[in-house]
């Protein structure tokens, strides 16, 4: 018996010297990497479908090792909101497979609304914080937020596939973080703050907030609901 409970001890000691010594970074990096912009710094949508933030330079904690590629995204809070989607991006973690159905995920304030006027019809989109093509993760609710088709397939768009290509391009590693600005109680994000920084070079580097917005369409962000502007 008193070498039974020897042995559990030893264990027990075993395993806090692992937990004590094993180097969380980067898998724990977020928690060093969070974005203090909230709805209030972010100036309402007029014209543009993003605006450009601190002269365009990405405010990463540079002190972390970067060596490895990783991808975090942060717990729903208490209304279902996605939080920070953080990712070191390199080609290993780009998806080899075709993007399959991601129907089943309804992220908060998701209505499924058509107007004419829209290219596709539909209102929203199923908004992948980081794009599908970058990570290869898909029916993550945690990466998943309610967006405009115009914010999800024009304007997200055009920055993923700049870092996409880049990546391809040159076998290198991005730095991409994605915050979903919440209004109070808001269900429907006003948009997204949107953050990358090659690590090898300078080619890769912005800052971004952009606009949750549909043209022609007027949003209700605390709900999702919506109707045409006469």
């Amino acid at each position: 018996m008193k070498k039974k409970n020897i042995f559990y001890l030893i264990l027990v000691i075993l395993l806090i010297g692992i937990f004590a010594f094993y180097d969380y970074s980067p898998s724990s990096s977020y928690e060093n990497n969070i974005n203090t912009y909230t709805s209030s710094d972010i100036p309402n949508y007029e014209d543009k479908k993003f605006i450009v933030l601190n002269e365009n330079k990405p405010d990463f904690d540079m002190s972390k090792d970067y060596s490895k590629t990783f991808e975090e995204y942060s717990k729903l809070d208490d209304l279902g909101r996605c939080g920070i989607a953080f990712a070191n991006l390199g080609i290993n973690l780009m998806p080899t497979e075709e993007r399959e159905s991601i129907a089943s995920i309804k992220p908060t304030g998701w209505h499924t609304v058509k107007y004419d006027s829209i290219n596709g019809k539909y209102l929203y989109n199923r908004c992948h914080l980081i794009g599908y093509q970058l990570t290869g993760e898909n029916a993550n609710p945690q990466n998943l937020i309610t967006c405009t088709r115009t914010m999800n397939a024009k304007t997200m768009l055009q920055f993923e596939n700049k870092v996409s290509e880049y990546i391809k391009r040159t076998n290198n590693h991005v730095l991409y973080r994605v915050t979903p600005i919440f209004e109070n109680d808001n269900l429907l994000a006003k948009g997204v703050i949107l953050e990358a920084k090659s690590i090898e070079d300078t080619e890769i580097e912005f800052n971004v907030f952009i606009y949750n917005v549909e043209d022609g369409i007027e949003i209700n962000y605390q709900n999702g609901d919506s109707k045409k502007v006469e």
